[in-house]
């Protein structure tokens, strides 16, 4: 494909005749996360002026409230883990003394700010012009600056001198990328120590001696092992019959037998149905699936039972554009991510699925509508192929469809399940868990699913198999190291391509 074009064909001819207008530019983007840098970084490179809006800091929720610090909390938790493992598994006489929660942080928080500086650092090399504001539409083409009680900064990355520049209108196009927020309940009113949503969990002071995770996705289920892992009582309240809904029926089986297995209380089909906050905690009441009524006194409550789009304050009336029942912005083209405005794309948790709302998948849009404004010619973002992975103990990590989802399209599905303590070093690990694949007979690999230690770093063979309409036969040709985790992979293959060895 053809990403990279003419420069002398796309480029503007402003920018060979005279300085661009402080409110003039060829790219507007709005949001500074994943989706938004990457669009921004991708077009300038590819020699468009590009004008960034973000009225926080760049790199969004996940590098500043979500994937990065609780990413470096959950390393923190595994080697937690993995004291109490050497002394009870191995014969290690070791003990966790205590937690140093400020050194604790202290670390997460210079991971996140060398992060950030990364970032910046980047957007001021590719002559990205960063406006610290708020952005109202004015147009399908044009927008006004609304800084929150102070001077519009425009900045050459965060280096820059400060300019008032409050109207920009983009020559090419608009790029919406403006992220989400946590879902809230009704009746549930975070105050960032007792109630507690998963943008601030981090950030609420010490920890938790006892935490009610409500959502058993990927995120609550993050939380509740984290907290465990560090000492906490933990019960996980889930409205559906299983953990992580979404994903495959074996992985949330695997899940759940493994975090009961640590002393989580996993309560799936239950609800919460009323909470009070007190001095020394929640007192929360949890409907369970066969009716009864628990009451449950937790010092913390985190709620993690989804996002929702922001569009608050952007007016996308003034530019022709409206939401849907659930808050996003859908494209009329996939293809382009373009609305039903010309010249109006979208990126990032602003779109509705198929679009995971992931950061990888952000920075794929990002990509892609960068490189079509710049007149290239990318593939659509593949949204089939792209890796969902739960960070918790054990991890979780697919791709494709799941046994149920390839079923119900009319596909004739054959399955093979490998369980990870069937190769010598899922046994040293001793963590339990599985891969399991699901193929159409005499055809392609349709989904590729694992659950079990370190198995975020195997997914992308996985990855590389569904996108790429591998057979198992084909797979099956390929050798994986011995002893790894990722011999379970290269096994299982092995059984659907009918050269079994070890599984019988």
């Amino acid at each position: 494909m053809d990403v990279t074009p003419d420069r002398t064909a796309s480029r503007p001819p402003h920018r060979t005749q005279s300085p661009t207008p402080v409110g003039e530019t060829d790219v507007i983007v709005i949001g500074g996360g994943t989706g938004g840098y990457s669009t921004a970084l991708r077009a300038a490179a590819l020699g468009l002026d590009v004008v960034l809006f973000e009225r926080d800091l760049v790199g969004g929720t996940c590098l500043h409230r979500g994937c990065i610090p609780s990413k470096a909390m959950l390393h923190a938790a595994e080697l937690v883990d993995g004291v109490a493992e050497a002394r009870d598994r191995w014969g290690v006489k070791a003990t966790v003394d205590g937690i140093d929660w400020a050194a604790l942080t202290g670390t997460r928080d210079d991971i996140v700010a060398r992060n950030h500086r990364g970032v910046e650092a980047h957007l001021a090399r590719a002559g990205v012009r960063v406006v610290r504001a708020s952005a109202r539409l004015t147009g399908p083409r044009t927008v006004t600056a609304e800084p929150a009680g102070a001077r519009t900064a425009m900045t050459r990355g965060p280096a820059g001198a400060a300019e008032d520049a409050p109207a920009y209108r983009a020559r090419r196009a608009l790029v919406l990328a403006t992220g989400s927020r946590p879902r809230l309940l009704p009746g549930l009113v975070p105050d960032g120590h007792r109630i507690v949503t998963s943008d601030d969990a981090l950030f609420a002071p010490g920890l938790p001696e006892s935490v009610l995770v409500l959502g058993g996705g990927a995120i609550g289920v993050e939380y509740a092992s984290l907290h465990r892992s560090m000492g906490a009582r933990v019960v996980l309240v889930e409205a559906a019959d299983r953990l992580l809904p979404l994903e495959d029926a074996d992985v949330s089986r695997h899940l759940a037998r493994a975090l009961r297995k640590r002393g989580v209380e996993v309560l799936t089909g239950a609800l919460l149905t009323g909470a009070e906050t007190r001095d020394d905690g929640v007192r929360a009441v949890v409907r369970t699936a066969r009716g009864e009524d628990l009451d449950l006194g937790v010092e913390r409550l985190l709620v993690a039972v989804g996002r929702t789009p922001v569009t608050d304050g952007l007016d996308l009336a003034a530019a022709g554009l409206t939401t849907d029942g659930r808050g996003y912005v859908p494209p009329a083209d996939w293809a382009r991510l373009e609305t039903a405005v010309p010249g109006v794309h979208v990126v990032g948790d602003l779109l509705p699925p198929p679009s995971p709302g992931l950061a990888h998948a952000s920075f794929a849009e990002g990509l892609l509508v960068a490189e079509l404004l710049a007149g290239g010619s990318p593939r659509p973002v593949d949204y089939a192929a792209v890796p969902r992975v739960t960070y918790s103990s054990p991890q979780t990590a697919a791709v494709g469809l799941t046994e149920r989802q390839a079923r119900d399209r009319g596909a004739d599905v054959v399955v093979n399940s490998m369980p990870m303590t069937a190769v010598a070093k899922g046994m040293v690990h001793g963590q339990g868990g599985m891969v399991k694949v699901v193929a159409e007979r005499h055809g392609p690999v349709l989904g590729v699913h694992l659950v079990g230690p370190n198995v975020s770093e195997m997914i992308a063979e996985g990855q590389l198999i569904v996108g790429w309409d591998a057979e198992a036969a084909d797979v099956a040709q390929h050798v994986h190291p011995h002893p790894t985790l990722s011999e379970a992979v290269g096994e299982d293959f092995l059984t659907l391509g009918g050269r079994a060895l070890h599984q019988v």
